[in-house]
């Protein structure tokens, strides 16, 4: 087993893996220093009473704002997760931020977005000396995170964005976002932060793609449906192109055997979510009539996820952490191949801590069954005193 990496010094994390959420939120929130907190990301798994989770944390933390979502899975000091409330406390002396929520995601003005993003922009003053990046939380059944990573990016310009969609476990039903002491379902939560850290985004996954092509020739855009490939049943024609057999398609077996689209000369994975009636496949980003769809095949995954977190700041450092946003598919696949111990064992190697998405986004662009993650280092020592 690889031994645990460092600590991290720059945030605080809280766990409780408490059965009921008033233990959890109480267990958690004494780990935090409320005073020296300028906002906290809680990530919650699918046990806990979220009204009452949501309650008592506006109450406990007294103030200080928290952001979350809930999960498909926490990723923890530990590794992977399920049962665990983490809070992430980001301290006063390093971070600043502002906030924006947006409801109703899937019906929401584009350019009223942009109006939002404007008027923060403006209000945030910024600090000297310090960098900003954007963070979205969004949930990961709207079917909307493709325009919104894209609008989102368009509107922040220079500021780099990333994050994920919220989860409910495995049930891929209905999923939140905490805002104002509330959890919300069809909504988003953007947050811009100003660090006095280094930091660089990263994004990767294990596939590479093959010479096997389809092209959807009928589908309905709007729910992400496809209804034929190659001219034939969609469901079918996967299946022919991987040598399953239809009735044994699965989240697994789509996780292993991923179809990849290219965006700017780089293939992204645009994932399958289930089989639809009459032999339709539902993905989870977007999809369109004439899209050209890239079978992948996987690599080593240990090495590739040893070289994707692998990451120096600018004087040779290594982060101090990472923040990931992990898709639930990659965890599936680990799963199936009975790697989660291995895996979880790189994490701590590399101070990763976040959870497992529905989704991701990485400058401007929703991904499936991805690591994305912001590596944060320390600054010169003459800049932070």
């Amino acid at each position: 087993m690889l031994d645990q990496g460092d600590t991290a010094r720059f945030v605080r994390v809280a766990l409780s893996r408490a059965s009921t959420a008033t233990e959890a939120v109480t267990e958690a929130v004494a780990q935090v220093d409320r005073r020296a907190t300028c906002f906290v990301m809680a990530f919650v798994p699918d046990h806990l009473d979220r009204e009452v989770l949501a309650s008592e944390l506006d109450r406990q933390m007294g103030g200080v704002p928290v952001f979350g979502c809930t999960t498909a899975g926490q990723i923890t000091p530990e590794g992977y997760e399920t049962g665990a409330l983490m809070l992430i406390a980001f301290p006063r002396r390093y971070f600043r931020c502002a906030s924006m929520f947006i409801d109703h995601l899937r019906d929401f003005p584009m350019q009223e977005l942009s109006q939002k993003i404007d008027r923060i922009k403006t209000q945030f003053q910024r600090t000297a000396g310090w960098r900003r990046f954007g963070l979205v939380l969004c949930d990961g059944v709207s079917k909307a995170e493709d325009l919104l990573a894209s609008t989102l990016q368009l509107c922040l310009g220079e500021i780099p964005i990333y994050g994920g969609s919220a989860g409910d476990g495995l049930q891929f039903q209905e999923t939140f976002v905490l805002y104002g002491g509330q959890f919300h379902s069809g909504a988003a939560l953007v947050l811009l932060v100003e660090t006095a850290l280094d930091f660089t985004g990263v994004g990767f996954d294990h596939f590479l793609p093959t010479e096997t092509l389809m092209v959807v020739t009928n589908a309905i855009p709007e729910e992400r449906v496809v209804l034929e490939l190659n001219g034939a049943p969609a469901a079918l024609e996967y299946s022919r192109k991987i040598g399953v057999a239809v009735d044994q398609l699965s989240p697994e077996v789509f996780a292993e055997n991923p179809v990849l689209v290219r965006q700017n000369a780089k293939f992204h994975v645009r994932a399958i979510h289930s089989v639809e009636a009459d032999h339709g496949l539902s993905f989870m980003g977007a999809i369109d009539d004439g899209l050209i769809l890239t079978l992948g095949t996987g690599t080593e995954i240990i090495n590739a996820l040893d070289t994707g977190l692998d990451l120096r700041g600018p004087m040779g450092q290594r982060p101090d952490f990472i923040l990931g946003f992990d898709c639930i598919l990659r965890k599936l696949e680990f799963t199936q191949k009975g790697m989660l111990d291995d895996v979880s064992a790189m994490f701590r190697k590399h101070n990763v801590l976040g959870f497992n998405t529905y989704g991701e986004q990485h400058c401007g662009v929703h991904v499936n069954q991805t690591f994305v993650g912001i590596a944060f280092f320390e600054h010169t020592p003459e800049d932070l005193h």
